[in-house]
């Protein structure tokens, strides 16, 4: 089987790990058999990375190409949508995978920004912007809904894709698949050491700090509440330099790989992960299914995605005073079995199953 992945960005060895949520799919993909072509709207030529093979527009172009499935991470109208409106027909099946703002109103579901982030004054141009791309892909999907397959990384996006996208029931009838994003291979097989001594009471890990939605700022108020427990927070950004930290926080101004990141949480007795709104949240997730306990928000999609995790409690993003040692006493009780949700084998190997569908439907239908 042969597919064509469209991608706006993908990492290159020693120069950008972006969008690295849709390699991690694709080499399991060809580990399982599959050829993998990336058509990566950002490159300007070619490479390949870890036996999968990344090709440029032009060099797609130039091709005479025929690929079983074509793929679509996150499609955008820029890049995604002009190149499907140029080449959808000679495509037999495609699968669009929704894992963001692609198909949302950024106004009504993010947070506004913190204070010191400046806004582009074209901001308020998000809105208009983004009635007319779900326009788009409303259209766009409804001509074409026969050889379409929608994934969603959770029911919550499903249900934002239905919600502004607003196609006609019938046209999504059995072409919709939930199939969460998989944590790293390191998450799967080593497990929480809650015996070791803790450096910290609590850690929270975050790419980027200055993002509103990953309430950084409600953890600064939790460790104000609870100045006798240790607080860390490791993550790159300015919002200590507006918001200087309480005694008790440990601002550490670095990105971390997978190795590091588990040497934090070893050294911590709870991650402390609330957010404000998010398709999945791939680094809670991972941290749950390491095995540390876990506080995050009590928001829909938190207890979607972690309703069967036994160390993992909520907390109400609004309420200054949240019990978190309380809550984390319970969780430190409750260490069980690992939680295999979101393994590689329940994840990427649904959308493997998924594929193989599809390319059978196509070859006898």
């Amino acid at each position: 089987m042969k597919i064509l992945v469209l991608t706006t960005k993908y990492p290159k060895e020693n120069e950008t790990v972006a969008m690295m949520y849709v390699h991690t799919r694709n080499k399991y993909y060809v580990a399982n058999g599959i050829d993998v072509t990336v058509l990566n709207f950002g490159a300007s030529q070619g490479y390949e990375i870890d036996g999968v093979n990344v090709i440029t527009k032009e060099e797609f172009r130039k091709s005479s190409y025929h690929y079983d499935i074509l793929v679509s991470h996150a499609p955008n109208l820029k890049h995604h949508y002009l190149f499907l409106n140029k080449y959808a027909e000679d495509f037999g099946q495609m699968v669009f995978f929704f894992h963001g703002h692609e198909v949302l109103k950024r106004t009504d579901i993010y947070p506004p920004p913190y204070p010191y982030v400046k806004q582009s004054r074209l901001s308020f141009l998000n809105g208009i912007y983004d009635t007319f791309k779900l326009g788009v892909w409303n259209r766009f999907f409804s001509s074409n809904y026969k050889k379409c397959h929608f994934v969603f990384v959770s029911q919550w996006m499903g249900e934002m894709f239905r919600k502004y996208v607003s196609l006609d029931e019938r046209t999504m009838e059995g072409r919709m698949s939930i199939v969460y994003n998989s944590v790293g291979s390191m998450f799967e097989t080593l497990v929480f050491n809650g015996d070791k001594k803790k450096k910290y009471d609590f850690v929270t890990i975050r790419s980027s700090l200055d993002g509103s939605k990953y309430g950084v700022d409600i953890v600064t108020e939790i460790a104000r509440q609870n100045p006798e427990s240790t607080f860390c927070v490791v993550g790159k950004g300015e919002f200590f330099l507006h918001n200087p930290p309480p005694d008790n926080l440990i601002w550490v101004n670095k990105a971390l790989d997978h190795m590091e990141i588990i040497e934090y949480l070893n050294d911590s007795r709870c991650a402390l992960m609330p957010t404000r709104a998010d398709a999945q949240g791939v680094m809670a997730c991972e941290m749950a299914t390491f095995g540390i306990p876990l506080i995050t928000s009590d928001i829909d999609i938190c207890r979607e995605i972690f309703r069967d995790f036994g160390n993992v409690g909520f907390i109400n993003n609004n309420d200054k005073s949240a019990d978190v040692l309380g809550l984390l006493s319970l969780l430190e009780k409750s260490r069980g079995e690992k939680n295999q949700r979101f393994f590689a084998s329940n994840t990427v190997g649904e959308e493997v199953k998924l594929f193989l569908t599809l390319v059978g439907m196509e070859h006898h239908g």
